[in-house]
C-alpha cells in the first residue's frame, strides 16, 4: 500500500495544500515534464518547497513515499502511477494546533532559547509546549510537531527540523562503480599536464642522430616516460539531499581515481567546517581538521567540491548554522579560505542548472565559488575542466 504523498509532506512540517496538490495534478495532466520519477522529483519539489531550509525533509519524504523506484538517468522513462497523486489522507494535526505554533524567529533566537532551555530544565519532559522532550509542539526535542524546530534524539517523528542533533550513518562513494560511459574520463582528461619524470622508456630518435653526429660514435638517447603531474584534491558532499545523486558521483569518483595518479579526496556534508573525513561510518572518530589540509597540500593543487549546495543557508552564513553539530565559524569563512589556498577551484553541481536560480543557498555558493559552479554534464565537466586549464 502506497503512502499518502501530501500526507506525508504536511506530517515533516512542509505546508502542502490543496491548492498545491493541484497544481501538481495540472502540471502532470498537461505533460510539461517527461514521465520519469527523476522528472517527477524536480517538479514536485518545486511545487512543494518554498523554504530552502525544508529540503533535506522533502527529499526524506521522497524517498520513503516512492521507495523501491529506481531513479535511472538516461534510460527508458517509467510512467508515475497516478493513484500515487490521488491518496490525500486527513492531517496528524488540525490546522488549528498548526497555527498556534509560531516561529520564534531569528536563527540567533532559535539558538539562545535552546542553551537556556538546556540549563533550566532538570528532568524528562513529554508532551507540551516548552520543555526539550518527546511527542510535544515544543521547538526542541523529538517526535513531535514543530515547523521551525530543533530535533535532539529520537528517530525524527516528524521529521520538522532546522537542525538534527542526532548521528546520521552516510555510505562511502564506490571508486571501483563501472562507468555507464567512458566520456566522463574522456572530459576530465582536458585538465591533464604531463611531465617529464621517471625512468625512460623509449628511444628518442632526434636526439640520438644529434649526439652521435657530435661525438662521433653511437650515442643513444632515451625519451624520458611522461607522467601525468596533475594534483587534485576532491571534496565530496555525502547525504541528506546528495543521496538521488549517488549514482553519477559514483560514476564521477571511479573516473577521477583513475585518471588522476596525484589525488586526494575527502567527504563533507552540504558546506566544508572545520573538519573533513576519509571514511563515512568514522566520520565522528576519524576526522581531519580543515586547517590540516590547508598546511599540507600545496597552492598548486586543483580544488574540485561536488554536492548540490541545497542546504539552509545558516549552514553557509551563521557560526553554529551546521545541521550537525555547532561550528564555531560559518560555512562561509573555511569556503573562502579554502578557495584562497587553492585559486583554482570549481563546484560541479549535480541538481540541474536551469533549478540553480530557485535557490538562495545555491546563489550563495556560486557566489563564493566566483561563479564557477558547472552541472555534473558532460558539458558542464569539459567547461569545469577548460576554467580549471587556464587557471593553471
Amino acid at each position: 500500500m502506497f503512502f499518502s504523498f501530501v500526507d506525508e509532506l504536511r506530517a515533516a512540517g512542509i505546508p502542502a495544500s490543496l491548492k498545491e496538490h493541484l497544481t501538481l495534478l495540472q502540471a502532470l495532466d498537461a505533460d510539461i515534464i517527461a514521465a520519469s520519477p527523476e522528472e517527477f522529483y524536480y517538479l514536485a519539489r518545486a511545487t512543494f518547497v518554498k523554504d530552502e531550509a525544508l529540503l533535506d525533509r522533502f527529499d526524506q519524504v521522497f524517498g520513503k513515499v516512492f521507495k523501491g523506484i529506481e531513479i535511472d538517468y538516461g534510460t527508458e522513462a517509467v510512467p508515475i502511477p497516478e493513484e500515487w497523486l490521488k491518496k490525500v489522507a486527513e492531517l496528524y494535526l488540525t490546522p488549528e494546533q498548526m497555527a498556534e505554533i509560531k516561529s520564534l524567529g531569528s536563527w540567533e533566537e532559535i539558538m539562545e532559547t535552546l542553551k537556556k532551555r538546556l540549563e533550566e530544565q532538570k528532568e524528562r519532559h513529554q508532551g507540551g509546549n516548552k520543555w526539550i522532550g518527546t511527542g510535544g509542539t515544543s521547538p526542541f526535542g523529538n517526535s513531535g510537531y514543530n515547523p521551525e524546530g530543533v530535533r535532539i534524539g529520537g528517530e525524527g517523528g516528524q521529521r520538522s527540523a532546522i537542525k538534527v542533533w542526532d548521528k546520521r550513518e552516510f555510505r562511502n562513494l564506490d571508486s571501483s562503480k563501472e562507468l555507464g560511459t567512458r566520456n566522463i574520463k574522456v572530459a576530465l582528461r582536458r585538465l591533464r599536464r604531463f611531465a617529464r619524470e621517471g625512468a625512460a622508456d623509449e628511444l628518442d630518435i632526434d636526439g640520438t642522430i644529434n649526439g652521435t653526429a657530435r661525438k662521433g660514435w653511437l650515442d643513444i638517447q632515451m625519451r624520458p616516460e611522461r607522467h601525468n603531474a596533475v594534483k587534485l584534491l576532491l571534496f565530496l558532499d555525502v547525504g541528506g539531499s546528495m543521496d538521488p545523486h549517488i549514482r553519477v558521483c559514483e560514476e564521477l569518483f571511479s573516473a577521477a581515481t583513475s585518471e588522476f595518479k596525484n589525488m586526494e579526496f575527502f567527504y563533507f556534508h552540504n558546506c566544508v567546517y572545520e573538519g573533513v573525513w576519509k571514511d563515512n561510518r568514522r566520520r565522528f572518530t576519524e576526522r581531519t581538521p580543515t586547517w590540516d589540509v590547508l598546511h599540507k597540500y600545496g597552492h598548486d593543487y586543483k580544488l574540485i567540491f561536488v554536492g548540490d549546495a541545497s542546504m539552509s543557508p545558516y549552514e553557509i552564513t551563521h557560526p553554529g548554522g551546521s545541521v550537525e553539530h555547532f561550528n564555531d565559524e560559518a560555512g562561509a569563512v573555511w569556503m573562502q579560505r579554502l578557495t584562497n589556498t587553492y585559486p583554482s577551484a570549481v563546484w560541479l553541481n549535480p541538481m540541474r542548472d536551469e533549478y540553480w536560480g530557485y535557490s538562495q543557498s545555491i546563489l550563495l555558493i556560486r557566489r563564493l565559488m566566483q561563479d564557477r559552479m558547472y552541472p555534473l554534464t558532460l558539458e558542464g565537466l569539459d567547461e569545469a575542466m577548460r576554467t580549471l586549464s587556464r587557471k593553471a
